[in-house]
C-alpha cells in the first residue's frame, strides 16, 4: 500500500460488507502543511503533491483511540499561525470523505492550512460510523465511492433529525451535471469541483460553517423558549399535560386539513408556546382560585402581548406569533387583544383556538369534570351559533373528531 507524504494510515473495520477503511485525523493547532501557499489550485491527477517555497516544520504524534472495540490510530501535526484563532473546543471540525487518497489528502491539507480540525474517511460506511460518534461542523463528501456512494450517505444524513443540519458539500467532476441534480434532490448544501481551488474551498467551507453555527444558536434559543413554556405549564397545576396534548392534536388536525409541513410545525409549536406570556403574569392573578375581577382580567389578557414580545426576535417564530397573539380572538370581534372580526383573524390562530378549547373542555381540572367528546362538541357548536367561532372550520373539526374516533374504533 502506497503511503501519502502527509499521513500515516490506520485501519478500521466497520460492520457490513464494507472493506477495510482508513480513518485519519488532523488537529489544526498541531499542523504544518507542506503546500505552496501562493498556488490557488492543486491538480488531483498528480500522484504526488508538488511542494514549493515551503519550509518543513512538522512532527507526528501517533495516538490510539478505542471506540466500539475498534482501534483508530490518529495522528496530529503542529502548525504555526492557524487562521482559525480560538480554543480547540471552538475550532470547526470537518470530515473529508473520499476513497481516493490523493484527493482526500489534498482537501485535508488545504483545510488544515485554514485552521480546521480535519477527520478523514475513505468510504461511506466509515463516514457514517464517524458521524455517529463525533460532533461535526461540515462534511466534504465525494460522490462516486464503492459500496455506499455519496448520494446514499447524504440522503441518510439529511433524513436523520440529529444530522440533517450538518452542512454537506459534494465533490464532483467539473461538468458532472447529473451528479449535481441528484445531489440537490438528496439535500446537498453545496458543490465543489476537482481539482480544488484553495480560495474557493476555503470560502465555501467558511460560509457553511458560519451558517451552521448560526442555526445552532437559533436552535438553542428555541429550546430555551420551550423550556420556559414547560416551566409555565408546571407553574399552573390546573393544566396537566395541556401543551403536549395540543401538540399532538395540532399535528393530527393539521394533517387532516392538508396543511403544509411548515403550517403543521407552527401549530405544534403553538401548542407549547401559546401561553408563554404567562411568565409575566403575577401569581396572585394566574393562580387565583375563583373568579377574576375586571382589573385582574385586564392583567391576565396581557399574556398574549407578553408572549408575542418574547418570541418576536426569532425569525423561526414568525408563523407561531399570530397564534400566540390572536388565539383568544372571536369570529364576531368580541375577543382580545385586537377585537379582530372573521377572516381578519389569522387562520392558524382560528385553527389553534378550536383545538385549544376542545382540549380544555375534554380535560379534567380541579374546578370541573372532563366533558365527553359529544358534550364538548355541543358546547362548541353553541359558541359557534353565538358568533364566537368560524362556522366552516368548526364543521371541519367536528368531521375530524368523528373520523378520528371511527379510525380508533376500527383499529381496536
Amino acid at each position: 500500500m502506497q503511503k501519502s507524504t502527509f499521513t500515516d494510515s490506520s485501519e478500521q473495520f466497520v460492520s457490513g460488507s464494507n472493506p477495510t477503511n482508513k480513518v485519519n485525523r488532523i488537529l489544526p493547532n498541531q499542523t504544518s502543511m507542506l503546500l505552496n501557499t501562493e498556488g490557488y489550485s492543486l491538480d488531483l491527477s498528480q500522484q504526488k503533491l508538488t511542494l514549493e517555497k515551503t519550509e518543513l516544520s512538522a512532527f507526528w504524534t501517533i495516538r490510539r483511540i478505542n471506540s466500539n472495540q475498534n482501534s483508530l490510530l490518529s495522528r496530529t501535526v503542529k502548525e504555526k499561525g492557524s487562521i482559525v484563532k480560538s480554543s480547540d473546543i471552538d475550532v470547526p471540525r470537518v470530515l473529508v470523505v473520499d476513497d481516493h487518497a490523493t484527493s482526500r489528502m489534498t482537501a485535508v491539507a488545504l483545510l488544515g492550512m485554514e485552521g480546521y480540525e480535519v477527520i478523514e474517511a475513505d468510504s461511506g460506511y466509515s463516514a457514517i460510523e464517524l458521524i455517529n460518534h463525533r460532533q461535526l461542523d461540515l462534511i466534504l463528501l465525494d460522490v462516486m465511492m464503492p459500496g455506499m456512494d455519496g448520494f446514499d450517505v447524504c440522503q441518510m444524513l439529511k433524513q436523520n433529525e440529529h444530522t440533517r443540519l450538518i452542512p454537506l458539500i459534494f465533490i464532483t467532476a467539473l461538468n458532472d451535471r447529473r451528479s449535481r441534480i441528484r445531489g440537490i434532490e438528496v439535500g446537498a448544501d453545496d458543490f465543489i469541483t476537482k481539482p480544488f481551488d484553495r480560495v474557493e474551498l476555503a470560502a465555501r467551507v467558511k460560509s457553511l460553517v458560519r451558517q451552521k453555527r448560526l442555526n445552532e444558536d437559533l436552535d438553542h434559543a428555541e429550546q430555551a423558549l420551550f423550556s420556559i413554556a414547560g416551566a409555565i405549564e408546571s407553574r399552573d397545576p390546573n393544566t396537566g399535560n395541556h401543551c403536549e396534548r395540543l401538540v399532538n392534536l395540532g399535528k393530527a388536525f393539521g394533517e387532516y386539513l392538508n396543511f403544509s409541513r411548515t403550517q403543521i410545525r407552527d401549530l405544534m409549536w403553538g401548542g407549547y408556546l401559546h401561553d408563554i406570556g404567562k411568565v409575566g403574569i403575577p401569581d396572585a392573578v394566574l393562580l387565583k382560585e375563583g373568579k377574576l375581577t375586571d382589573e385582574e382580567w385586564a392583567v391576565m389578557r396581557q399574556h398574549v402581548l407578553i408572549g408575542e414580545k418574547i418570541c418576536q426576535p426569532l425569525r423561526s417564530m414568525r408563523g407561531v406569533i399570530p397564534i400566540i397573539r390572536h388565539h383568544h380572538e372571536r369570529w364576531d370581534g368580541s375577543g382580545y387583544p385586537d377585537g379582530l372580526i372573521g377572516d381578519d383573524i389569522p387562520y392558524l390562530a382560528q385553527v389553534f383556538q378550536i383545538i385549544d378549547i376542545y382540549d380544555a373542555l375534554t380535560s379534567e381540572r380541579p374546578y370541573k369534570k372532563a366533558l365527553t367528546t359529544e358534550e364538548a362538541l355541543s358546547v362548541m357548536r353553541e359558541e359557534t351559533d353565538l358568533g364566537w367561532r368560524n362556522p366552516k372550520l368548526m364543521q371541519q373539526f367536528v368531521e375530524f373528531v368523528t373520523f378520528d374516533e371511527k379510525e380508533v374504533g376500527s383499529g381496536e
